[in-house]
């Protein structure tokens, strides 16, 4: 190969420094160590990287190319290199981590803070799922650790699980909404007439699950619980939310709560990843998102 990163390394050092005696200390090199590699570039390519005729050298326009898209390529090789050495040491190239929408994500973000500032050079990349997608993104292989997922996991699927406790949820609908004014505690025949607010399971894989819904019942299914929530304070329909969710409306009245003949069992989430799977970052999160802090006010023991 003609182009070789050396060379780029050298142009990229030329270009900042602003001269090739700067480039030379930079580098730690002798500045002939720098000539040599353009001039040969320049040789190999048939094209002037530098235009010599003036006082200072300066790039020509394939040369400004030749720079600009090879500093993509520099950015790439350093990022192989940290991905080799970490992978070296135990530390994984990337870390997923699925994020159950019963969790606010703005929860792990102190958690993330820590964990950059230790500089171990794990990417993290955290999605979002609902109700048994964050199983599934662990048999999957979507993600390496689930937050906050809710229910029981599927059997057989290999997989250590640490539970952290129960959201509490609470049948909510609109003050202005016909059940608001029916005797409680709200029948099944009740429901039946009246349209329900589900939020949509996000598995690939396993089978999806719905919560609370009655057979025959009109649903309107919507993407995350942000959404649920919106729905019932418009009145578009009615159903279960967790309660912190909800706290502020309930307070100030744009939500009111209802008591249900059969009640809904108060999800138990956890904290989950696959067995003998993982390194460094992976046993760092675990032990991290142990901490009782992170689901304060949500999550009840």
């Amino acid at each position: 190969m003609r182009l070789t990163l050396e060379a780029l390394a050298v142009l990229d050092a030329i270009e900042r420094r602003g001269s090739f005696a700067a480039a030379a200390e930079e580098l730690h090199r002798v500045p002939s160590a720098i000539t040599y590699p353009v001039q040969k570039l320049e040789q190999d390519l048939g094209v002037a990287v530098f235009d010599r005729s003036g006082h200072r050298a300066v790039l020509t326009a394939a040369g400004e190319k030749l720079l600009a898209d090879g500093r993509h390529l520099l950015r790439a090789a350093g990022a192989l290199e940290g991905a080799v050495r970490r992978l070296a040491t135990g530390w994984e190239t990337e870390l997923v981590i699925a994020v159950d929408d019963l969790l606010p994500v703005g929860r792990l973000f102190p958690i993330l803070e820590r964990f950059y500032a230790e500089g171990h050079g794990t990417q993290v990349r955290l999605i979002r799922e609902v109700l048994s997608g964050a199983w599934d993104a662990l048999v999957s292989g979507r993600a390496e650790l689930a937050v906050a997922a809710s229910g029981e996991g599927p059997a057989g699927g290999g997989l250590i699980t640490r539970p952290l406790g129960v959201i509490e949820f609470a049948f909510v609908i609109a003050p202005d909404h016909p059940l608001a004014a029916a005797a409680e505690p709200l029948g099944e025949e009740d429901l039946l007439g009246h349209r329900a607010v589900a939020v949509a399971d996000t598995s690939r894989s396993l089978p999806p699950v719905t919560s609370a819904l009655l057979g025959g019942q009109q649903v309107l299914t919507v993407p995350d619980m942000a959404a649920k929530v919106e729905a019932h304070r418009r009145g578009l329909g009615v159903g279960y939310v967790p309660c912190y969710l909800v706290a502020a409306d309930l307070a100030a009245g744009r939500l009111i709560r209802r008591t249900v003949e059969t009640a809904i069992p108060h999800p138990q989430v956890s904290l989950a990843w696959r067995g003998g799977a993982g390194g460094k970052a992976l046993r760092w999160f675990t032990k991290a998102l142990q901490d009782p802090s992170v689901y304060d006010g949500i999550v009840a023991a």
